[in-house]
Order: structure tokens, then sequence, then C-alpha cells
């Protein structure tokens, strides 16, 4: 039976009827939240999946809106920012005492990094303390893969030592000098090991680079005790700094109309200087897998910050003698006359130096023609000044 409600005239249902409908409703209710609580989450979850696809953007929340991050470090997303380390330097750290030391210690603002052999080592050393004791980091690069040869000097725990069988400075530079792990350094000597430093004082050539400007640079060559490839890196008596090659007779002339290497704007490769910011984009035209690097230099201008003709010179007053030694080519890392199969293993270098030129110089031909955005500045100079 049914009662009745005598005040609202209402007939109510049996209680086990109540009951029945109690249970209905209440598990409607749990049906409809948790349809709503999971739609809500596989949705935020296939909002994600298509943004990791990059089908679409994700939509940041108030805190994101508050903190976007411009020009962040490639995979450094996941991480808070106070803890990121862009850069790094060539500092050795003490296992012990690292912040007594730390504050004790002046860091060095500028690095020598050579390609050494142990045939070397005379002269290396006293390239290398002349530099250490003018506040420099130094590293080797051993192309001979001897490193415990040099071991019996003195300063041999105060530089870094990197060992790879026959390579190059270039390809050295490529892998270890990237511009973040030397971004404390103002300026990189990348030099070879058969110079001789009597006339030559790094400090004094540093205030000259800087007071003349220069972003590439190099010291100039003794004419009368050097191997000379190339008339505008002579020595010029009474000169502090010159900028320019003049050859007035013959192909190949250079004058007050020149514009180009290796008339100005050019220094050689033996022993080039580079400023932080001219090394940053050094560092990108080295191409990963030719190592000689010849054609390299007539490009150099273009990391120059701003003018060749201004910012890339010889400096004078600091010279240096190149002895031009043939290294590279023999067994060990040393010249040797032939090679295992008989052949001249110097004349085969040579000639592989001589093939990566003129991949260098097609690759920057064509690369030129891609890039539709690229102006070339010395073009338009160069129309400037026919005109």
């Amino acid at each position: 039976m049914k009662s009745f409600d005598s005040v609202t005239g209402l007939v109510l249902p049996e209680p086990k009827n109540r009951l029945f409908l109690w249970s209905v409703l209440i598990v409607v209710s749990l049906i409809s939240g948790a349809y709503f609580v999971g739609n809500a989450f596989f949705a935020n979850e296939y909002k994600q999946r298509l943004a990791r696809w990059g089908l679409i953007r994700t939509i940041p929340d108030s805190k994101s809106n508050a903190c976007k991050r411009q020009c962040w470090p490639f995979g450094s997303d996941a991480l808070p920012e106070g803890i990121i380390a862009r850069t790094s330097n060539l500092e050795m750290r003490p296992l012990w005492d690292s912040g007594r030391d730390h504050r004790i210690i002046k860091r060095p603002l500028n690095l020598l990094a050579m390609a050494v052999g142990l045939k070397q080592k005379e002269i290396v050393s006293k390239i290398v303390e002349k530099f250490l004791s003018s506040d420099f980091v130094v590293m080797l690069f051993h192309y001979d893969g001897s490193v415990d040869g040099w071991k019996s000097l003195a300063w041999s725990n105060h530089v870094i030592h990197v060992s790879a069988i026959n390579q190059t400075k270039w390809w050295f530079a490529k892998r270890f000098l990237h511009p973040d792990i030397i971004a404390e350094y103002n300026y990189i000597f990348l030099w070879d090991e058969d110079l001789l430093v009597d006339n030559f004082d790094p400090k004094r050539y540093l205030s000259i680079v800087k007071e003349e400007g220069l972003e590439i640079s190099q010291p100039a060559l003794d004419p009368t005790k050097s191997e000379v490839h190339h008339p505008l890196t002579v020595h010029k008596a009474g000169s502090k700094v010159h900028r320019r090659y003049y050859k007035l007779k013959g192909s190949g002339r250079c004058d007050d109309d020149s514009i180009a290497p290796p008339c100005i704007g050019w220094v050689e490769m033996m022993a080039p200087v580079f400023s932080k910011k001219s090394w940053q984009c050094v560092w990108h035209l080295i191409q990963n897998d030719l190592i000689h690097a010849w054609g390299l230099d007539r490009q150099l201008g273009y990391c120059a910050q701003g003018d060749r003709m201004k910012n890339v010179g010889v400096v004078d007053s600091e010279y240096i003698v190149h002895l031009g030694l043939p290294t590279l080519g023999g067994p060990n890392g040393n010249e040797a006359p032939t090679d295992s199969s008989g052949g001249n293993a110097r004349a085969k270098v040579r000639m592989q130096s001589y093939i990566e030129m003129q991949v260098f110089g097609k690759r920057w031909k064509d690369a030129t023609k891609k890039d539709k955005c690229w102006i070339d500045p010395y073009e338009q100079q160069a129309n400037l000044t026919t005109h």
C-alpha cells in the first residue's frame, strides 16, 4: 500500500521503492561525475599528445603566461631557469678546497690552443711558457698521441691535453673549442707548433689588437727567417699594424682600390687570433669533415664583425718566425718520406688539402645561391667600387 501525506496531499511510495529511487539517483550521479572527470582528463592528455606531435600549440596555464621562455637552450625546457649552466670553460678544478682556490686564483681571460707533436717539444715549450706567464689558458692538441712525453716539463700539469692520432688543429678546434665551451675567453689564439716567439709578447699584442679594433689578426712574419707563403704577412719595420698589401706589377695586382683577400682583410692560417665574437662565427664556418681548412682563410672576413678592411690586420710590432716544418703525414703523426704503400705521405696530405679547398669553395658558392635571404656585403661593396 502507498502512504498518503495529509499535509501535502501527495501519495508517497513504499519504503522499499523509496530506497530504490535513492539508489538510482546515487548511481546516476556517480556515473555523471566519472564521465566529466574522465572526459577532462582524456581531453587534456589528447591535447598534450597533439602538442607533442606538433599538431596544436599547448595552451599555457596562468603561470606559463607570466613565464614565457624565449631563447631557451635546446633541451633545457624541463629545468628551472636558475639551475641552467649555459656555458663552460677550460679551467681545471681541484678535488678539494675549490671554494678557497676559486677566490684566490685569478681566472685567465684568453686562450692559446695548439696542435703539437713531441718532435717540436722544445719550440712548443718556449711558446707555452710565454703564454702561461701572460695569464692564458693553454690547450694542447696532440696529433701524435704522445702525452706522457710532455710530463717532464714543469708546466705540463697546468695545461689541457687532448690526444687524437693524425688530426689537424681544425679538427680539434671544431670538436673542442665550441663557443659555449670557451665563452669566457676574450681572445683565442689557434696556432701551429713551428713558431718562434723571441720577438713576441702576448700582452703587448693584445693591447695593440684592442687599440686597433682588430677582430681577426695575426702577428707578422720575420721575412729573413720565416717560410713566407703570402706577402701580406711579412713584417714591416717601424710599423705597428698593417691591413693592406701592394703589388703594382704583374698578375694578381693589389693597390688602393683592392677590397678583397689576399690584398686586404686577410690573415694566414698558421697563427690566427680571433676575438670572442669573431670566433662565435668562425666556428660555424669550419666544416666538420674538411679538416685541413684550406680556403677558409678567404672567407674569414665575413666573421670580422663589420668591415674586414678595418677589422682584420697583421700586427708588425709583435712578430714571429714561421719555420714551416712539415709534420702531419707520417706514422705517429710525424713526417716520413714514404707511407705504408710506398708513396709520399706528405704529398698525399697536400693533395687532400687541395681537394678540400675545392670542396669548400663549392659549398660556399652553393650556400650563397640557395640562401635567398643572405646578402653579400662585399659584393655590394665591389659594385660600388667599380661604379
